[in-house]
């Protein structure tokens, strides 16, 4: 018989050994639904895993993993804070639609102007955008004890309805033949790229790499990610050191809105280009995958955005490629099979598996 022990302190080991051993389980578990589907498996895990690094247009994908992974690492950043806390923002996405649309407004505003300093106000209002949104949970949470996971998560759907309302109404591009979607956004130069217009980099990226050496230093050498890190760890200790339980909610909350709105402002002024009613693509949520890949450290969850955005870019190659044909479905399920195994293999943390003899009647 098999028995679960609890271990008497969780394994470091299994730790860091957990995300290794869910991302091979997804391989199998994956090549296994490729086979189902009629597609040689070999073939597939080959062409999402390897064809991005090593393929023949290796030189064209890679700066493109920066920029499909930096979104999921402003995210991720900004949630890991909480989740560390145990403040569970699940509504990123909403934040990162209402940092998009005022961003996004107020680059609409100043249209056709090309002022250096647009871009800039852009930004502002994505972060502000992202926080207020954000706020929302924060105060209900602080105010009248409400669930922030229920409450972030509803406001999501009423993001959406907002973007689908301004792509169609307020923003809507009155030069557009009647189409839904804004003006193109990349008519400001320095919202689009900063190293190579051809590269396709644009400031979403060294923002990205920004937050996970701002959150690394919050987290090891400054007191407030100490006091982050023991609300998570021991509440009742955190109460009686003086950690303050709301001002934490309020500074968790806002930190992630903010980010996410970042995320959403330059997704829509880099790579989107414009507002449209397809704009969020489920960032917000695979970025809880990410945070928890990368055991909600910083550097960890710089490499699972990388490693998530290296299955956006293959899956798109397997789904385009003659041989495979992968339907995009396949692929968001090959995605979400990463925290499903990662949730199941996290259980060798805390237990141990025990082989024992029944007992005889």
């Amino acid at each position: 018989m098999i028995r679960l022990e609890k271990r008497a302190q969780p394994s470091k080991v299994w730790t860091y050994a957990t995300p290794l051993l869910a991302v091979v389980l997804t391989m199998l578990a994956g090549g296994l639904l490729f086979a189902a589907l009629g597609k040689d498996p070999v073939l597939a895990i080959r062409t999402i895993f390897y064809e991005p690094l090593f393929g023949q247009h290796a030189s064209f994908y890679l700066p493109q993993l920066l920029v499909k992974a930096a979104p999921l690492v402003l995210i991720a950043i900004g949630l890991s804070l909480g989740f560390r806390a145990g403040i569970w923002n699940i509504g990123a996405e909403g934040q990162y639609i209402i940092g998009a649309l005022c961003g996004a407004g107020v680059g609409l505003a100043f249209y056709p102007t090309e002022s250096v300093l647009i871009f800039p106000l852009m930004v502002i209002a994505g972060g502000l955008g992202g926080w207020a949104w954000a706020m929302i949970p924060a105060i209900l949470k602080t105010r009248f004890g409400t669930n922030e996971i229920l409450v972030s998560l509803m406001l999501v759907y009423v993001a959406e309805k907002l973007l689908i309302g301004m792509s169609l109404g307020l923003m809507k591009n009155p030069e557009g033949f009647g189409f839904p979607g804004s003006r193109n956004l990349a008519h400001y130069p320095s919202a689009t790229s900063w190293i190579d217009q051809s590269l396709g980099l644009h400031w979403g990226v060294a923002a990205a790499l920004i937050a996970v050496i701002a959150a690394y230093i919050l987290l090891t050498r400054h007191m407030l990610g100490f006091n982050i890190r023991l609300a998570g760890q021991a509440p009742r200790a955190a109460r009686f050191s003086g950690v303050n339980p709301n001002r934490l909610v309020v500074f968790c909350l806002g930190t992630s809105g903010a980010l996410a709105g970042l995320a959403g402002l330059f997704e829509v002024a880099g790579p989107t280009g414009s507002v449209t009613d397809s704009f969020n693509v489920g960032y917000g949520f695979t970025a809880i995958i990410v945070a928890f890949l990368g055991r909600l450290h910083p550097v960890g969850i710089l490499l699972a955005a990388l490693l998530m955005s290296l299955t956006y870019i293959g899956g798109g190659i397997a789904q385009s490629q003659s041989e495979l044909q992968l339907p995009a479905a396949a692929i968001q399920l090959f995605q979400g099979m990463l925290l499903f195994f990662l949730l199941a293999t996290d259980l060798l943390t805390n237990y141990r598996l025990r082989l024992t003899r029944g007992a005889t009647a």
